[in-house]
């Protein structure tokens, strides 16, 4: 079943309007041309690296600021401005969010690399809320949202294979953050297709909504467990060359990891009504645990391997059940608004986190770091249980 035969099935399953099948395809594409820099990273910015634009210390603060700044832009769009115009919205950030990509590709210093970045990514997260916006308001916000990290995912492999065989090895970190910027403006034409005028969401008492024990404690789950994956995903190739695993391999593992998303988000969406978010989430965390205790075990190859594809797997597949949990936490559903910010700051955060704990070349801090937080997401979870228990909504 395609998105927009999915949008068509549920036009009936809306808490709120009534959008069609291609105005919901449309937004999911246009919030996932938002998060299209996340599956990019590697080869854009490790570009950039090779090329000696940047310092490894400096590529870190490129990472983390353009994270950070996905997250408080979606967080602004999503919890401050009204959605009206969105179509007018979409061309605008798209517009911005090329210009900033084509900015990057000829800046010429640190500085410069990291203030388009902040830009590009307060455009990418104003896109993201174009799509979150319209999935809080269905009754099958979980479904839609697996549709989103679907949609997103496959986009992101299918630029990326596109991105390191022809862009970059032609015209280098420029020729890749340039065709980015070009994809934005040729998403111009889907944002003409979105739906101009969300209905309203009851949101009159605005952060009140999110400022309860459920709600906080749900989003505090949700960036904990981001943090899970952010930290190991960044030293990835550190840690596997502690372990005797070369740089080629660890990069073949990532590719991998990106098909691993896609049918774990597949695999989610096809499941997530037949699942109870609680019990998703427990094993999903305890799984978690696993790999990362393995890997900082000193694995060898094939259980490096498995460790990375399950990571890989679980990412997305427990995005639908993040959303029931926080729409559990929150009727009004301001809480599934800052879903996607809550998941960007701990990607964002784990990282910065985790090297902390580094000592010279030993980096099994990182996944027993992680595996903490994957601990504490589920230890946060059995706190919003109790808390949402005794209001009623669990």
């Amino acid at each position: 079943m395609t998105v927009t035969d999915a949008g068509r099935a549920e036009e009936g399953d809306w808490l709120v309007g009534s959008p069609t099948g291609l105005q919901l395809a449309s937004a999911l594409w246009i919030g996932s041309v938002g998060l299209l820099i996340l599956g990019l990273q590697p080869v854009l910015l490790g570009a950039l690296y090779t090329e000696g634009h940047v310092t490894g210390d400096e590529l870190a603060l490129v990472a983390t600021a353009e994270m950070i700044a996905i997250a408080i832009g979606s967080a602004i769009v999503a919890m401050l401005l009204p959605a009206r115009n969105m179509r007018w919205k979409s061309a605008v950030l798209l517009v911005v969010l090329a210009l900033a990509n084509f900015g990057t590709a000829f800046s010429k210093s640190p500085n410069a690399l990291i203030g388009a970045r902040i830009l590009a990514g307060l455009a990418e997260g104003g896109l993201v809320a174009v799509a979150t916006e319209l999935i809080a308001r269905s009754r099958r916000a979980e479904r839609i949202g697996g549709y989103f990290v679907t949609l997103q995912t496959l986009a992101q492999c299918a630029l990326a294979l596109l991105l390191a065989l022809y862009a970059v090895p032609a015209a280098g970190s420029a020729g890749g953050f340039v065709a980015l910027g070009v994809v934005c403006l040729l998403s111009l034409a889907v944002a003409w297709l979105v739906s101009d005028d969300y209905a309203d969401l009851p949101k009159e008492e605005h952060f009140s909504n999110v400022l309860t024990a459920p709600a906080i404690t749900a989003l505090l789950s949700i960036f904990c467990y981001s943090m899970f994956f952010g930290a190991v995903w960044a030293f990835l190739e550190p840690l596997g060359a502690q372990f005797g695993i070369d740089g080629s391999t660890v990069g073949l593992m990532v590719s991998a990891s990106l098909a691993a998303q896609v049918v774990g988000a597949m695999t989610a969406t096809a499941f997530e009504a037949r699942i109870d978010y609680r019990f998703a989430i427990t094993i999903i965390g305890a799984v978690a645990v696993v790999c990362s205790a393995l890997l900082a075990s000193g694995p060898g190859l094939a259980v490096f391997w498995a460790a990375a594809l399950v990571m890989g797997f679980i990412l997305l597949f427990i995005v639908p059940y993040q959303i029931r949990m926080a729409i559990t936490a929150d009727e009004t559903r301001t809480a599934v608004l800052l879903v996607p910010a809550a998941q960007l700051f701990g990607l964002a955060i784990g990282p910065i986190a985790a090297s902390l704990l580094i000592d010279g070349e030993n980096f099994r801090p990182v996944p027993e770091f992680a595996a903490a937080t994957a601990l504490a997401s589920v230890a946060l979870l059995g706190v919003f249980v109790l808390v949402a228990c005794r209001r009623g909504r669990a």
